[in-house]
């Protein structure tokens, strides 16, 4: 009888746990969003390519037109939008405890981060790789000539660890000049307190555009480190991990099949190609794995376009880009020997 007693009283208590669990995790991200009517998208300081400023006060870039793209995608609205910009030390914890819903900003994949932070990387948007920034008249060609140099970098980021490990494994004793704005880190460097700044080679290309003289300067030839940049989610989320990640599915995608901002309507109207049309939603029912509406790929590439033109848009040579050849880089489409690849809508 005691023992039967004290069965009861477990499985009671354990049907509580259970249920309060349930209770305390019922809501889901995506549940979470569409209740409160916009999705919480985190990006970093101004960084010119990825996420800026532009007169109005109204954020434009590459990371941007994921976070504009997941919103068309739940919402049909790429504007029912917030844009957090957050510090480098805050990023991850500000997404890991619920204040961001997603990461969309220069944050590079890696297994530590991934595994140990509460949070998943999903799909690069942006492979890159870290190098060096030194003024012509320096005499400096190669980073290997950076011995005793003190090199601005910005804190808090992989970029300060590579700095460290590129300095010891080739006995080069660098100082490291911390920075927890990499605005300050350029100042610093620009009025000669650093011999050099490092950093993303892509983010560097812009930062020397905006130098009062950029022709002065240049990205020296070696890359120091892989950096495939993603965004990212909290873990525990499957449904939501899925439409972020099939967000810049579609985009990639969406380039392959030659889907763009401009023909998406008539290809949703006229295409013969059974790709296209899964895609768009024209046929089959992709979207009920996601919990969305059948357009929901249409409103992405009617509202930012596939992954080409937000490529050239901010990175490439258009008007707000900051002029990195895409040709023959790991950013260009699989079929032309780069890694963007996407798996097949179907």
């Amino acid at each position: 009888m005691k023992l039967k007693s004290k069965l009861m009283t477990l499985t009671a208590a354990a049907t509580i746990l259970l249920s309060s669990g349930t209770v305390a995790f019922a809501e889901t991200t995506l549940e979470t969003v569409k209740a409160r009517g916009h999705v919480r998208c985190q990006v970093g300081p101004p960084s010119p390519g990825y996420y800026n400023l532009d007169a109005a006060g109204n954020w434009y870039g590459l990371d941007v037109s994921i976070c504009r793209s997941v919103a068309a995608a739940i919402f049909g609205d790429p504007t029912k939008l917030e844009i957090q910009s957050v510090s480098s030390q805050a990023r991850f914890t500000a997404l890991a405890n619920g204040d961001s819903d997603l990461l969309s900003r220069t944050a590079t994949w890696t297994m530590s981060r991934d595994t140990q932070l509460g949070i998943d990387f999903l799909q690069p948007n942006f492979y890159d790789g870290q190098g060096f920034t030194v003024r012509k008249d320096s005499g400096i060609t190669s980073a290997l000539q950076l011995k005793g140099a003190k090199v601005c970098v910005t804190s808090g980021t992989t970029t300060e660890l590579n700095l460290t490990d590129f300095s010891r494994q080739n006995s080069l004793s660098i100082s490291n000049v911390t920075f927890d704005d990499y605005n300050v880190r350029d100042d610093t460097y620009l009025n000669g307190g650093c011999d050099a700044v490092t950093g993303d080679k892509s983010s560097m290309a812009g930062n020397i555009a905006s130098f009062p003289t950029p022709a002065d300067h240049m990205i020296l030839p070696e890359t120091l480190s892989k950096e495939p940049l993603a965004p990212a989610v909290r873990h525990g989320d499957n449904q939501w991990a899925d439409i972020v990640r099939w967000t810049v599915y579609a985009l990639i995608n969406a380039e392959e099949l030659g889907v763009t901002q401009a023909n998406v309507d008539d290809m949703l109207a006229n295409s013969k190609n059974p790709n296209i049309l899964r895609m768009l939603g024209a046929e089959g029912n992709l979207h009920e794995g996601l919990g969305l509406e059948k357009s929901w790929a249409y409103n992405i590439i009617k509202a930012e376009g596939n992954y080409g033109e937000i490529y050239e848009k901010y990175m490439g040579g258009g008007e707000q880009g900051i002029g990195i050849d895409r040709a023959g880089s790991l950013n260009a489409l699989w079929t032309d020997g780069g890694l963007m690849y996407a798996p097949p809508m179907r």
